[in-house]
């Protein structure tokens, strides 16, 4: 599968944003989706993740009650709706995709990664 994010940009503390993850090749339902993020000099953090049928949800204790991942299988598409934005929210967020069941929240559950999109919130 192919993964390309976008929506990232430059938005206000207090704003929000909507990222999406769109997959190529086989059915995004045959794959547990996740997000996640990272900041220049320091390691990629787990964001947020949803099962293959979407039954299953888990997020970052950084995020909880402010990003929403949903998933829509018929248009190969996952989102991250992103409120209540803070700086440190600041990072290139990464979609990423694997095979398995259940949720992944470490890099290792994730066979396919996307290039990122940026997401820069100013204070």
């Amino acid at each position: 599968v192919q993964l390309q994010a976008s929506g990232g940009g430059l938005v206000q503390a207090g704003g929000s944003l909507r990222l999406s993850c769109a997959a190529s090749g086989r059915a995004l339902s045959n794959y547990r989706m996740g997000w996640f993020r990272q900041v220049p000099g320091k390691e990629r953090e787990f964001v947020a993740a949803v099962s293959r049928s979407g039954s299953g949800i888990q997020y970052g204790d950084s995020v909880k009650g402010r990003f929403t991942i949903s998933r829509d299988n018929a248009k190969s598409t996952v989102y991250l709706q992103m409120n209540s934005l803070k700086p440190e929210d600041t990072a290139v967020y990464y979609c990423a995709a694997d095979g398995s069941y259940g949720l992944g929240v470490r890099l290792s559950d994730y066979a396919f990664w996307g290039q990122g999109t940026q997401v820069t919130v100013s204070s």
